[in-house]
Parts: structure tokens; C-alpha cells; sequence
């Protein structure tokens, strides 16, 4: 008899957690189950029509289930699919953001340098007349060489800006000498006495130290939003483990299996899946914030009197005031030349070159600064606005990717899916980033293996952080060549080729875009009250036949 009541307790002790939830006396349907299934685009093929014991689960609690082992596999691959959609469509809405701080900078940025040249060439026609007309080339390079460095192409500024001053002198000197005959030789001769001469006063330098601040800070600006881009895109698409897939599938689809589809997960449990998912984008954080920080630092130096407005199109003026300040002198610095590099015979083409240059020369070029309008000052606020917003990307991203998933109202935390039925989640919330998960419950992880393309990208943004540093210090910094990229087109600046052509910023999103939280099966009939008759019963007749014996 002893021995019947142990079978019977054991017997009452193994049936009462297969039934789990939702179980009863009779068998559950599957109709739920296989009608969600279905509309995931899986076929009926194996699905069963009522529930079955659940020993061959791999992934999901082993109690009675709908769900068979290529059912769980299916639905583990669909979860790994569906997390990497949204992975990538949050990235999407981030490179958008950046795309058009890109474009509105790049955009207004070409667009002063293509008024300064306009004013150039409008007053300096008038003012200058042939000796500009007949020079025309020395001033189109200028500007064709600045643009050129300005979109990432390996161009020296420094050895641009020489070249200009050094072209010019001998233009200048030639217009202004045409009673002689003056070779080739000889006018290299008067190019390499600029230094020591310094004949259009002090422009040269001070116009070397503006245009350089300006041009290397402002290329560098634009690479940083690029590279920025190009992480986002590369660090959105990296493949999640076979363990954050099983992580997700738990979470996302064994309440399914369970018969408790409305079941949403424990809002802990999910950070720590999260967690574990994007341990290795969480690593970012730190070069990331450090990269928008400095990008912040150096736009601040766009605007203001000594802004990107005010050096870009000042220089026709500046050019012009050298100009005429070499001319007032040329009787000095013809001289000086003279005794440099030799005396030469008259027989050139005219004897009143410099008189006719000294009448233009005294014509200074209209200052056209009062024309410009305070968009650069709009552009820098509204960049700035968008690199603090996206400082917390990759450690806000559990939570974001959370907030839509988790069970919330009264009760909650007592009702919600914590891995293996409705109840309280106990465990600890990780901390951020890889090191932080050696005790994730959820998702196991081998923090000795980093992702390596995640640290290609934390290397890429360092590497971009020192460039946009040495450009706070006006220091040049070299690039590839990006002249190809500079549309967009192959750049981290097209999410996915969907380049849009809107030069205006962007809207930046509050939170990535979620895909809906997979459909909840129907109630299920039948009451829980009855989940637990027969154990009962069981229960009952042992504790008669106790008192029976007694």
C-alpha cells in the first residue's frame, strides 16, 4: 500500500507541470498556434492538431507544447531575421539623420564658395580688366584646387596656396613690365623671390592661416559625418550569434509554443536579452561620444566673425587688397627684382602696362560679407542639436528596442514572461557593453571573442576623432581621395542606395522603427481552475487511504 500512495504522488507530481498554464484534463488544441504559424508564412506540414509532450524542445521549456522541433528551429530563424530587420532599420533612421547634416552642410558650404568665385570674377572684371581677363586661369585654378581639397582628394593647401601667390607674382610683375622682354627663365626667378621680397604685403599669411583653419576643419567636419555614417551602416549589419537567436526565440516566440501568446516578456528579461544581443555594438559608446564631441567642438568654429562666411567670401577682397598693394610698390619691388635676378631689354608689346595697371589697381573689390545670412549659424545649431541626440545610440539601444515589447500596467511584473512562464524575472540587469555580460543569464558570450568588424569600427572612429582634433589645431590631415563619393553614391551617407536628393536637414527620429510585436493568439478556452483536477484527485484518494489505515 505504501508503495501505491508513493506511485501516485509521483505520478501527481509529473502531471501537474505538464500541463503548465493553460493545461487540462484533455489535450489543448493547436488551432491558435497553427493559425499564427501559418500567417508567418510557414506551412502546416508536421504542425500538430493538439498538444504534445515537449522532451524534444531545444530551445523553449520542455512542458506540453504545439510546437515541434522544426516548428522551434523556424521560429528561431524568423527571430534572428526579424531582430536584424530592426537592427537595420534603426540604423537606417540614424544614417538619414546624418545623411542630412551631410548634405545641408556640404550643400551650403559649395554654395559660398561658388559666390565667393561669382564675386571674383563680376569685380574683378571691372576693376582689374585685363590683367585679370588675360590671367584668368591663375584665379579659376585657385578656387577649381580648393574645392578639389575641400572634397577629400590629395591636394596640398599649403602648396596651393604658395603656387597661387607665386603665379601671381609673375602675372602681375609681366603686366606691369610689358616695355621689356621678359622669358620664362627669368620670371621663375621673380617667383622664387617672393619670400624675401613679400610683395603683396602681409595676405599672404594671414590669408594662409584663415583659408587653412577654415578648409581643413571644415573637410574634416564632413568626413566625420561620412565615417559616422559608414559605422552606423557597417555596425547595423552584423550578424547576431546562434546564441542571441536562441535568446530571441525564447523571448519572442516560446510563449507561443506555450499557449500564451499575449504573454509579454518581463521588461528586465528583455534588457538583459538586449544586452547580450548588442554586447559588442555597446562597445562603440565610448569612441562614438568622443568622435560627436569633437565634431560639436569644431563645427562651433563655423560661424562667427572669423567663420566659414566671413573667410569664404572675403577672398576676392583680400586678393585684390595684395594685388594692389604690389602694384603701389612695383617701382620698389622692380628694383629689388631687377638686382635678384638680372636687368632686361626693353621690346616687349607696350610701354604703358603699368600705368594702366596702377589706375585699376587703386579700385578696391566691393566687400559682399553684408549680403550673407545667418543660415550658417542655423546649420551649426541644428548639427550640434543632432550630435547629442545621438551620443546614446548604441548603450540606448536595448531599451528603445524594449520599450514596445515588454508587459506593462498593474501587475505586470508578477504576469509577464520571464523565459519560462508568467512570472516574476529575478535576475540582475547586466551592465553595458561586452565585458559587462560573463554573467548574462540570457545570452551566453564569450567576451574573450569580440566581434572584429564592431572593432574595425571603433578603430575608424578613433582614427577619425585624431583627424578632427589635429583640424581644432588648423593642422592639415590627410584623407583618401573621397572625390568620387562625394554625392553620396557608395558613402556612408546612402542608407542602402535610398540616397535622398533634399539638400534641408533631415528630421532625426526619436527611436529607431520597430516591427510590430509578433499577433496574439485567441484566449484559449477552459478555466484555469480546472488545470489541476486530476492531480487533486490524486492527492484526495492518497490522503483516504491514509486515513484508512489509521
Amino acid at each position: 500500500m505504501d508503495s501505491f500512495i508513493i506511485v501516485a504522488l509521483a505520478v501527481c507530481s509529473l502531471t501537474a507541470p505538464a500541463y503548465g498554464d493553460k493545461g487540462t484534463s484533455k489535450a489543448r488544441s493547436c488551432s491558435d498556434i497553427r493559425q499564427f504559424y501559418s500567417g508567418k508564412g510557414f506551412a502546416l506540414d508536421g504542425v500538430p492538431q493538439s498538444e504534445i509532450s515537449g522532451e524534444h524542445l531545444r530551445i523553449c521549456p520542455q512542458g506540453y507544447t504545439c510546437c515541434t522541433s522544426d516548428m522551434e528551429d523556424s521560429l528561431a530563424m524568423l527571430s534572428r531575421r526579424e531582430m536584424e530587420g530592426v537592427l537595420k532599420e534603426a540604423g537606417r533612421s540614424l544614417q538619414t539623420s546624418l545623411t542630412g547634416q551631410y548634405k545641408a552642410f556640404d550643400g551650403y558650404f559649395m554654395e559660398l564658395l561658388n559666390r565667393s568665385a561669382i564675386s571674383l570674377q563680376e569685380t574683378f572684371t571691372t576693376t582689374w580688366g585685363a590683367v585679370y581677363s588675360q590671367n584668368l586661369q591663375v584665379f579659376t585654378d585657385l578656387y577649381t584646387d580648393l574645392r578639389h581639397y575641400y572634397r577629400g582628394s590629395n591636394v596640398n593647401l599649403e602648396e596651393v596656396l604658395n603656387e597661387f601667390w607665386a603665379r601671381l607674382l609673375e602675372k602681375l610683375f609681366y603686366q606691369a613690365n610689358k616695355q621689356y622682354y621678359i622669358g620664362e627663365d627669368y620670371l621663375e626667378c621673380v617667383s622664387k623671390q617672393i619670400e624675401t621680397l613679400r610683395p603683396f604685403g602681409d595676405t599672404p599669411r594671414v590669408m594662409k592661416m584663415m583659408v587653412t583653419r577654415t578648409f581643413v576643419a571644415a573637410r574634416s567636419f564632413v568626413q566625420g559625418l561620412v565615417v559616422s555614417g559608414e559605422v552606423v551602416r557597417k555596425a547595423s549589419q552584423v550578424q547576431l550569434s546562434q546564441e542571441c537567436m536562441r535568446a530571441m526565440m525564447r523571448m519572442t516566440y516560446c510563449p507561443h509554443c506555450r499557449g500564451m501568446a499575449s504573454a509579454r516578456p518581463c521588461a528586465n528579461y528583455c534588457s538583459n536579452v538586449m544586452k547580450g544581443c548588442l554586447a559588442n555594438q555597446a562597445d562603440l559608446n565610448s569612441e562614438w561620444r568622443n568622435l560627436a564631441d569633437t565634431m560639436m567642438q569644431v563645427a562651433g568654429r563655423f560661424d562667427g566673425p572669423s567663420g566659414v562666411e566671413s573667410v569664404v567670401l572675403s577672398l576676392p577682397n583680400r586678393i585684390s587688397e595684395a594685388m594692389s598693394t604690389m602694384i603701389e610698390n612695383i617701382e620698389t619691388i622692380n628694383s629689388k627684382l631687377f638686382q635678384a635676378c638680372g636687368n632686361i631689354r626693353e621690346g616687349g608689346t607696350s610701354s604703358t602696362g603699368g600705368d594702366d595697371i596702377m589706375k585699376r589697381g587703386k579700385v578696391t573689390v566691393e566687400d559682399r560679407l553684408g549680403t550673407s545670412s545667418n543660415k550658417m549659424e542655423k546649420l551649426v545649431s541644428d548639427v550640434t542639436m543632432r550630435l547629442k541626440d545621438m551620443q546614446p545610440y548604441w548603450v540606448s539601444l536595448p531599451s528603445v528596442l524594449c520599450s514596445d515589447r515588454v508587459a506593462t500596467g498593474t501587475g505586470a511584473e508578477e504576469k509577464c514572461w520571464n523565459g519560462m512562464s508568467r512570472a516574476r524575472y529575478l535576475p540582475e540587469v547586466m551592465g553595458d557593453g561586452l565585458a559587462s555580460q560573463i554573467n548574462n543569464p540570457e545570452v551566453e558570450i564569450d567576451i574573450t571573442k569580440p566581434d572584429m568588424t564592431i572593432r574595425q569600427q571603433i578603430m575608424q572612429l578613433k582614427i577619425m576623432m585624431h583627424r578632427l582634433r589635429n583640424a581644432l589645431n588648423g593642422q592639415d590631415v590627410d584623407f583618401q581621395d573621397t572625390s568620387d563619393d562625394a554625392s553620396g553614391s557608395g558613402s556612408g551617407m546612402c542608407a542602402d542606395g535610398m540616397c535622398s536628393n533634399d539638400p534641408h536637414i533631415v528630421p532625426v527620429t526619436d527611436r529607431p522603427i520597430l516591427y510590430p510585436y509578433p499577433p496574439e493568439n485567441k484566449k484559449v478556452k477552459g478555466s484555469s481552475a480546472n488545470q489541476n483536477l486530476p492531480c487533486i484527485a490524486i492527492y484526495l484518494l492518497s490522503l483516504l487511504i491514509l486515513l484508512l489505515r489509521r
